[in-house]
């Protein structure tokens, strides 16, 4: 395993020394607590972002910006299923997003109340 971090290390190490200009790589991890320190020390990675689950509010704007919809009667239903749900912006996204032409947003509410009913059974 350590050999491993090393030809990592040595990579990204070796793509900075030869580059003039910066450059940006991004990892991703569900387990930062394992990774090792020499690949996550300051000047190798310097910016850490977590990526939380979908809230309420982050919906809303989901909401907004995909159905032009501010308020829906079935809003109350999806808040209590997203604090009961995890579900990633982009799962939520996928499942509101019209898929056709004919769909509205009654319709793409209930994909999204589906989706988070199925995800909560198979928890």
């Amino acid at each position: 395993m350590r050999m491993k971090i090393l030809a990592v290390l040595n990579f990204i190490d070796g793509m900075f020394s030869t580059c003039g200009g910066e450059r940006i790589i991004v990892f991703t991890t569900n387990h930062v607590s394992k990774l090792d320190p020499a690949l996550i020390r300051r000047w190798r990675m310097d910016k850490h972002v977590e990526l939380s689950y979908c809230c309420f509010e982050g919906f809303k704007l989901l909401a907004r910006n995909y159905l032009d919809v501010g308020a829906h009667h079935v809003f109350d239903k999806i808040r209590a299923l997203l604090e009961e749900v995890n579900m990633t912006p982009a799962d939520v996204a996928e499942n509101s997003m019209p898929k056709s032409a004919e769909d509205d947003a009654d319709a793409c509410l209930g994909n999204l109340i589906r989706a988070l009913e199925l995800a909560k059974e198979e928890r």
